[in-house]
């Protein structure tokens, strides 16, 4: 190979088992303990207890346990993996720009740049290696190559284990966490190494069974046969296994940073000095969105108090939010955390936007968009009178009662309903369902023709038709009704289990009532068909 065509130098930086280092900085638990994340039933991650105890990755989840009793096992979560790693990369490219997220917990950078500047590859290395320390990240491992694949074994190199970072060259017993692999070798490196090191699960299976075991006796096939039987992916991996790798590191583009923050010197007390003091951020927050053509449809707001207090809510917005918007809603939180959960004077407010959309959806027509958004400023306005809670939609949600079943959702926020619709619900009522819904159910008496009151025994039988029904005071002569329709709510549970029935009754003024019978004998009025 020319000189010319050789890789690029590349580094890669390994942290190793990063899914249970993320679930443990996510305050999940300790690393130290026996953990394994588990994903489709197998591991794919587990800590170095774990892994004392014979539990390995691609194990199944019994397997792991059996190995270890005490394992305690964690369902994967890629966006936890991806959250808890970008404050990583963030203080990477403090040391050194240009970082590409092969995964979390691999990244790969070009070390020219960074060798020049440190003055060779090792004490750049070190210098990245000692920014994770000061994260609290130990055992990351670095590997130096022609090419990303190469130093990516290089980091995998288990001698590695355990070694030290910042003890390095300066007569320390334990040598830095890195291996450095000299230009132009790459091929003598990987030769032992195994053939499913190349991530092909086909190839890793199909090479042994050929009698090729190692990336050496692969890169020694010729590559046209390689190709003819393989492919272009096989003719890929053949020239990865040789050290020919023509991939070029590609950095990230680091996310604009969109997030606002004030701060209070001296702290604020007040609520209208808030709402005015956080005007000009706000103002400030909404046109760093339009600069980027995008504007806030979720925005999270974090107030902190002097003695630690900190409140955090995500806020809804049925448009986008404007300045003045945004400054409602810290006005809303402040109201409501106020004397409870913020028992000081506040001291900082931050602005994040979690959910933004192009601008170019919310650019009103040439007409307008009509009466929604005469209702949308009539119902923000009234808002912003009343506060959060003083405008509010009504939705559907799952249960099996009318009250729970009906979710009040203040106006923008989303709609987060507490039991999922879409499950059976044994014993719910479907529809029509009545207009009016009683929040508290008012006592009412069923009675019979003789005065007698009603009840249902323990088989569902009605002890007499139904006559009467006293509501508020009034006698009201029954003049059509049906059921009963038990409902038998946690029967499985001695302590919270409810037994009732339903009945829908009609009265003289033709006004249809859901009454609720329990099993006492007492009556309710659940709602009513208007």
């Amino acid at each position: 190979m020319a000189v010319t065509d050789r890789p690029m130098r590349c580094c890669v930086l390994w942290f190793p088992e990063w899914p249970v280092t993320a679930w443990a900085r996510a305050g999940g638990g300790s690393a130290d303990d026996p953990v394994a994340v588990v994903e489709a039933n197998r591991v794919v991650s587990c800590s170095a207890a774990a892994h004392a105890e014979g539990v390995r990755r691609g194990q199944r989840r019994r397997e792991a346990q059996a190995c270890c009793p005490t394992l305690r096992v964690v369902p994967a979560d890629a966006d936890r993996d991806h959250r808890l790693f970008a404050p990583v990369l963030d203080r990477l490219e403090q040391v050194s720009p240009g970082i590409q997220v092969i995964r979390p917990g691999l990244v790969a950078l070009r070390i020219r740049g960074p060798a020049r500047y440190y003055g060779g590859e090792q004490p750049a290395a070190a210098a990245l290696l000692a920014a994770m320390a000061t994260t609290g990240l130990a055992g990351v491992q670095a590997g130096i190559a022609d090419g990303v694949f190469t130093a990516e074994q290089a980091a995998y190199d288990p001698a590695l284990r355990g070694t030290v970072p910042g003890s390095g060259p300066s007569g320390s017993a334990e040598p830095e966490p890195i291996r450095i692999v000299p230009p132009g070798t790459s091929a003598d490196f990987l030769a032992a190494l195994p053939v499913n090191r190349l991530g092909d699960a086909e190839l890793a299976g199909l090479l042994p069974r050929l009698g090729v075991r190692r990336l050496g006796e692969f890169a020694a096939l010729d590559a046209q046969m390689v190709r003819d039987r393989f492919g272009d992916r096989g003719a890929r991996l053949h020239a990865l296994a040789g050290g020919r790798d023509s991939r070029a590191v590609q950095p990230r583009i680091p996310p604009v940073d969109l997030t606002r923050t004030v701060e209070f010197s001296p702290p604020l007390e007040l609520v209208d000095q808030v709402a005015f003091a956080v005007r000009a951020t706000a103002e400030e927050f909404v046109a760093g969105l339009s600069g980027h053509h995008l504007v806030c449809t979720e925005l999270r707001v974090g107030l902190t108090a002097e003695e630690g207090e900190h409140v955090d809510r995500v806020w809804g917005h049925p448009a986008a939010f404007d300045p003045a918007a945004v400054v409602d809603r810290v006005r809303w939180q402040l109201q409501a955390a106020a004397g409870g959960q913020l028992g000081s004077r506040l001291v900082r407010v931050r602005l994040e936007p979690v959910t933004v959309d192009d601008s170019a959806h919310h650019t009103p027509g040439l007409f307008g968009t009509g009466p929604d958004e005469r209702v949308h400023h009539a119902l923000s306005r009234v808002q912003a009178m009343l506060g959060a809670d003083g405008v509010v939609t009504a939705t559907i949600g799952g249960g099996r009662r009318l009250a729970e079943r009906q979710v009040f959702v203040p106006w923008g926020d989303r709609v987060e309903l507490p039991l999922p619709p879409d499950r059976p619900w044994p014993g719910h009522l479907p529809a029509p369902l009545p207009a009016t819904v009683f929040e508290e159910l008012p006592g009412v008496l069923v009675l019979a023709a003789d005065s007698s009151g009603v009840g249902v025994d323990g088989r569902g039988a009605v002890s007499a038709p139904p006559a009467v029904l006293v509501e508020g005071g009034r006698r009201r002569p029954i003049i059509a009704w049906a059921g009963p329709w038990s409902l038998d709510e946690h029967s499985w549970d001695p302590v919270r289990r409810h037994r009732a029935h339903r009945f829908q009754v009609i009265d003289d003024t033709q006004t249809a009532w859901l009454l609720l019978c329990d099993d006492d004998g007492g009556w309710w009025a659940e709602g009513r068909y208007d």
